[in-house]
C-alpha cells in the first residue's frame, strides 16, 4: 500500500458521524442538517432539459479536453465575469473542463509537486480537507496558514520565512473562503503573484463559492482578474478552479473548470488523459447551458441573503457572527469547546453543525477553529429561521 496513505486522517464527515453515534436526538424535533455544504434548492429546469436533451451523448467516449463548445461557453464565462479583455482566455489553451473541483484539486497536486527538496504546500487554516489530502498523497508537507480575526481570516503571507517560501511548491487559496467567507481583495492577490515569481510556486485558487457573495455591486476579485490587472495576460504560475455545485445548485451534476496558465494546462492535461476522468458528453452540454445564464444565479445569490438576513436577525445577541463577504456559511465563535457545542446541540436541538476544529489543524501555537463551528445556510429559507431559533434557545438556555 501507499505509506502515504496512513498520514490521512479521518473526513470531517466521518468524525461527526462517530460523534454523534450513540447519541440520541430529542422526541418532538425533525432533523435539521446545516453540516454538509450541499446546496438542496432545486436545479434549475433548464439545466435539466439539456442534460436530457444531449443523453445520446453516452453512446460515445468523450474527450479529456472536452468539447468546444463548453470550453468557449467557459471562456466567455471568465471573460465576462472579471472583466478580462477580449481574446485574453483561449479555448484551446486556457481551459480543461472537470468532474468537479474537488477531483481536479486534488489532482492537481499530484501533477505539479517535485517529491524533491522536502515540498511544502501551503494552504488556508482552517480549510478545505482535500487541500491537506492532496499534499500527504503527493508526498509533500502541509503547511498551514491561520486564518483568524486578527488578519481578516485570511492567510498572514508576511509571517511566513524566507526559507519556508523556498519550500513551498504549490499555494492553495480559496477566495472566498470555507469556512469563513474571507475575500482575497486585489492587494492580497498582487502580493500573492509577486511572491510567487519570487519563490517559483503555482497558485491554485479555489473559486467554488465566488458567485455567492453579499453585495450584489461588489463581487469577488478572481486571481485571473488579478493577474490581467497586473498586465500578466500569460497567467503564469495561476490556476482558477470553478464549479457549477453551488452557483448553479448542481452538486450531483459533477462539473467544473480549471483555467489559467498554458503551460500548467497543457501538463495537467496530459496527466488527466492517463487519469481518466473526461466529462461525459451530457454533462458538458448541460455545463454549456449553466454557464451562459446569469439569471438563475442572481436569484440563488438573493435567496441566500434572504438566509443571511435570517439567521443574523435571530442570533445576534446569543451567538453572533461576522458577516462574510462570500459563500454560504457562518464561522461563529461558540460559547465553548466547538465538539461539546456541536454534539449538545444536536442532542439537545436535533441541529447538526459542524465543529471547527474538524476543518482545522493546531499550527504556530493555535488552533484556528477551536470554539467556532461552520454552520452551512443550505436549507430552506423556513428550515433556516428554525434552526436559528433553536440555536438561539439552546445558548440562551444553556449558556444564558
Amino acid at each position: 500500500m501507499n505509506p502515504y496513505l496512513q498520514k490521512l486522517r479521518p473526513y470531517p464527515f466521518e468524525r461527526l458521524r462517530q460523534l454523534k453515534q450513540g447519541v440520541k436526538a430529542p422526541a418532538g424535533y425533525r432533523h435539521l442538517a446545516l453540516s454538509l455544504g450541499e446546496p438542496r434548492d432545486p436545479a434549475p429546469n433548464f439545466i435539466k432539459d439539456a442534460l436530457t436533451v444531449a443523453l445520446d451523448g453516452i453512446a460515445v467516449y468523450p474527450t479529456t479536453q472536452g468539447s468546444l463548445e463548453l470550453r468557449e461557453a467557459i471562456a466567455q464565462w471568465l471573460s465576462r465575469r472579471f472583466s478580462l479583455p477580449a481574446e485574453t482566455i483561449d479555448p484551446n489553451r486556457h481551459v480543461i473542463p472537470v468532474a468537479g473541483t474537488r477531483e481536479a484539486l486534488f489532482a492537481l497536486a499530484q501533477c505539479t509537486i517535485s517529491p524533491t527538496g522536502e515540498p511544502l504546500v501551503f494552504m488556508p487554516n482552517p480549510f478545505y480537507q482535500i487541500y491537506e489530502g492532496a499534499a500527504l498523497l503527493a508526498g509533500a508537507t502541509p503547511y498551514y496558514l491561520n486564518c483568524t480575526e486578527v488578519n481578516g481570516f485570511l492567510p498572514d503571507l508576511a509571517a511566513v520565512s524566507r526559507q519556508d517560501w523556498e519550500r513551498c511548491q504549490l499555494f492553495y487559496l480559496c477566495s472566498p473562503g470555507n469556512p469563513t467567507g474571507s475575500v482575497a481583495g486585489f492587494p492580497f492577490l498582487q502580493q500573492l503573484i509577486e511572491l510567487s515569481d519570487r519563490y517559483d510556486f503555482v497558485i491554485a485558487a479555489d473559486e467554488c463559492y465566488s458567485e455567492i457573495y453579499l453585495d450584489e455591486m461588489h463581487p469577488p476579485v478572481g486571481l485571473l482578474e488579478a493577474a490581467a490587472r497586473l498586465g500578466r495576460f500569460d497567467f503564469r504560475r495561476c490556476l482558477v478552479f470553478h464549479s457549477l455545485s453551488k452557483r448553479s445548485n448542481v452538486p450531483g451534476l459533477r462539473t467544473g473548470f480549471v483555467a489559467g496558465d498554458p503551460a500548467l494546462i497543457e501538463h495537467f492535461l496530459r496527466y488527466r488523459t492517463y487519469h481518466g476522468c473526461a466529462m461525459p458528453l451530457h454533462t458538458q452540454a448541460a455545463s454549456a447551458a449553466a454557464w451562459q445564464d446569469e439569471v438563475h444565479v442572481r436569484d440563488n445569490r438573493e435567496r441566500y441573503r434572504h438566509k443571511f438576513q435570517a439567521m443574523e436577525a435571530r442570533l445576534e445577541t446569543v451567538l453572533p457572527f461576522d458577516k462574510p463577504a462570500g459563500g454560504f456559511y457562518l464561522w461563529p465563535k461558540t460559547p465553548c469547546d466547538d465538539i461539546q457545542f456541536a454534539l449538545q446541540l444536536f442532542e439537545h436541538k436535533n441541529v447538526t453543525v459542524l465543529p471547527g476544529t474538524y476543518l482545522s489543524r493546531t499550527a504556530h501555537g493555535n488552533d484556528p477553529g477551536y470554539r467556532r463551528v461552520r454552520i452551512a445556510l443550505v436549507p430552506s429559507l423556513d428550515d433556516c429561521v428554525e434552526a436559528a431559533e433553536r440555536l438561539a434557545e439552546f445558548v440562551t438556555t444553556q449558556y444564558g
